[in-house]
């Protein structure tokens, strides 16, 4: 027997079928035109399963992740809100997965999120009433038992489904797994982690997440991305939270020619291998607006065509 699909979002029928999923981050615009928004998911749709709605991602203020989902559900896109407990207090964030689940959003990224001192206003006041398994729990609670966390019953529950991050190249790299495991038990069904440079690093931590059976409980989506340039790999590392690049990858690039055809064709070397190392379910493509490199990538990786015609028809698998 099948178990039921808890949101019925295209992301979760295609993990479930036990398919290689594909997710993409779309970069919010500096504007108040939808157009812009549009015209990046129109390239996005057609090679991913799903579209990341970024929350003001690094500190620094974008467009909204709930106007931009409010956007994409209203062209038919399918998107993943992303909900930062850096800005918004309980109240606030239990109002606002209430307002994009009644927009037709079916999948939800809980994040601690960047600190402000990361951004382009340090100045601005941070919130942090949550962490990211409190945030998952508030939004499990919300979902399968019908209720806010003040114990006021809910007419109508979010059906969404329900993931997490995780890094597993920042140290100290033995307590990862473990973490994962905490935010997989708090309610966490898909996970996207940060950009993987480092392959050997990702065995180890996926060997031990085989070991602890967390690769049964949750689907791990691993995040990558292209290079630029040996100069922005550098500066990546020395200013992005949680980014990883180690020096044999910044050198490969020192050394090409074409620096940014070389980033591209590295991301496409560093797919291929995820996708073969066991417990990995998908890949979560980010690119700083640069959305038809992404689709590029996606396709000469060899992850087209995505198949969602028959979705209704497969077979799902169990996890957890």
């Amino acid at each position: 027997m099948t178990p039921p699909l808890v949101s019925g979002s295209r992301l979760e029928r295609v993990l479930k079928s036990g398919r290689f999923a594909v997710t993409a981050e779309l970069n919010p615009p500096d504007s108040a035109d939808p157009q812009s928004v549009y015209e990046r998911a129109l390239v996005l749709s057609t090679v991913c399963d799903a579209i990341n709605a970024t929350d003001a991602s690094g500190a620094n203020c974008h467009m909204s992740s709930v106007g931009i989902c409010a956007l994409l559900t209203r062209a038919g896109y399918e998107p993943v809100y992303q909900i930062s407990c850096r800005d918004r207090n309980r109240i606030a964030i239990q109002g606002d997965l209430l307002g994009a689940a009644a927009m037709g959003v079916k999948n939800v990224l809980c994040l601690t999120g960047d600190g402000v001192q990361a951004g382009d206003q340090p100045e601005a006041k941070p919130v942090f009433d949550f962490d990211s398994m409190t945030l998952v729990r508030t939004v499990r609670i919300m979902r399968d038992d019908g209720h806010f966390l003040s114990g006021r019953k809910l007419d109508v529950p979010p059906r969404v489904f329900v993931g997490a991050a995780e890094n597993p190249f920042a140290p100290p790299y033995d307590f990862r797994p473990h973490r994962l495991g905490k935010k997989i038990e708090a309610g966490a069904e898909f996970i996207q982690t940060q950009y993987c440079f480092d392959l050997p690093r990702l065995r180890e931590f996926m060997a031990k997440v085989r070991d602890l059976g967390l690769d049964k409980k949750a689907f791990i989506l691993v995040g990558v991305g292209p290079l630029r340039s040996a100069k922005i790999a550098e500066w990546m590392r020395a200013h992005v939270p949680g980014v990883w690049i180690p020096d044999e990858i910044v050198n490969r690039m020192k050394g090409a020619q074409k620096q940014m055809l070389e980033g591209k064709k590295l991301c496409i070397e560093i797919i291929q291998q995820v996708h073969e190392i066991p417990g990995v379910s998908g890949v979560h493509v980010m690119a700083y607006r640069q959305e038809e490199l992404v689709a590029e990538i996606i396709e000469e990786a060899g992850l087209l065509p995505r198949r969602w015609q028959n979705e209704s028809t497969e077979s799902i698998v169990v996890r957890g």
